[in-house]
């Protein structure tokens, strides 16, 4: 029997507090289950002990796994990027990353907001990280912001040059030049809403944060993948579900849990990710204080259903 706790915020909400995933597994309540993976199944360098063994398992109990990821890359690059960390492809039914959908809507261009867009942008981007490419997308990166249309965001670390190559700057630099773009009221579309994101256990800043800032600055954003319920309808289609017999699973409150809560789905809190500061916690896998998770749900106005401390069977 998993103990119930109770967390309230102007409602009464409740999650389970569980120590691993096999008591809710085979339950068999949820087809589809919706993993995040940097803070959830590995952290950047390597996977999270046991979250291999948890993957065969959730695949052995018949359960579709998708990966749903903040990622600023395509949904091969990330099927790879798990694969070079020891995870088999083949159990899960794909991928749907943030960077997928921010691609493919550039693509097409049948959303009236990207076609109003243009095709000349500010590209930040990543270079120790990789740059991204742009490859048949049809636009044309600019360096001054006189001739940008839009910018788009993939990364904290470098500025795009028009000729493929990456510059690498500063967060301040880059901050520099998206205050001229907001005096210009520029579009902005970032391809990585997350605000840090945890890489050999410490955090490093992600996109979101250029985005909040952007906005504080008065700029206009589109925010692509989570908390937006898109992303999670996306893998409810591409897994064959409905809302009611799907379940998210990441370590970010503001992300993955508000996300859920939104396409008013069954969520699972990993303790272990980028909230274990937060929440106390100085080793991975410690158990965290109920009173820690109902204060932090609380501050983030996001409540899961269970809470695990890693993602372990």
């Amino acid at each position: 029997m998993m103990p119930r706790c109770s967390v309230q915020s102007n409602d009464v909400q409740l999650f389970q507090s569980l120590t691993g995933l096999q008591q809710l597994a085979e339950t068999h309540r949820f087809k589809a289950w919706f993993l995040d993976q940097f803070g959830v199944l590995h952290d950047g360098k390597q996977p999270y002990p046991g979250a291999i063994t948890t993957i065969k398992n959730l695949a052995s109990s018949g359960a579709k796994m998708v990966i749903i990821s903040n990622s600023s890359r395509r949904s091969s690059t990330t099927m790879e990027k798990l694969r070079s960390l020891g995870f088999d492809p083949s159990l899960f039914v794909g991928a749907i990353t943030s960077g997928e959908l921010t691609h493919q809507n550039l693509q097409r261009r049948d959303d009236a907001w990207f076609a109003a867009l243009g095709k000349s942008c500010i590209h930040v981007t990543w270079s120790a990280r990789g740059a991204i490419s742009l490859e048949g997308l049809g636009l044309q990166v600019v360096e001054n912001v006189q001739d940008a249309e839009f910018i788009l965001v993939h990364g904290t670390e470098a500025l795009g040059l028009p000729s493929g190559d990456a510059l690498p700057m500063k967060l301040e630099e880059l901050e520099s030049i998206l205050e001229q773009c907001a005096a210009k009221h520029i579009p902005m579309v970032v391809a990585n809403p997350d605000f840090v994101t945890v890489e050999a256990r410490a955090l490093r800043v992600m996109p979101g944060t250029l985005a909040a800032r952007y906005e504080k600055l008065g700029g206009e954003v589109k925010w692509m993948g989570k908390p937006d319920k898109v992303i999670y309808k996306s893998a409810m289609a591409l897994a064959g579900v409905d809302p009611v017999d799907s379940i998210a699973v990441g370590d970010s409150l503001h992300h993955d849990i508000k996300g859920a809560n939104a396409a008013v789905i069954q969520s699972v809190f990993i303790t272990a990710g980028i909230h274990a500061t937060e929440l106390g916690l100085s080793s991975f896998g410690d158990v965290v204080d109920i009173s820690s998770v109902q204060a932090l749900a609380s501050k983030y106005d996001a409540y899961p259903s269970y809470v695990l401390p890693a993602f372990t069977w």
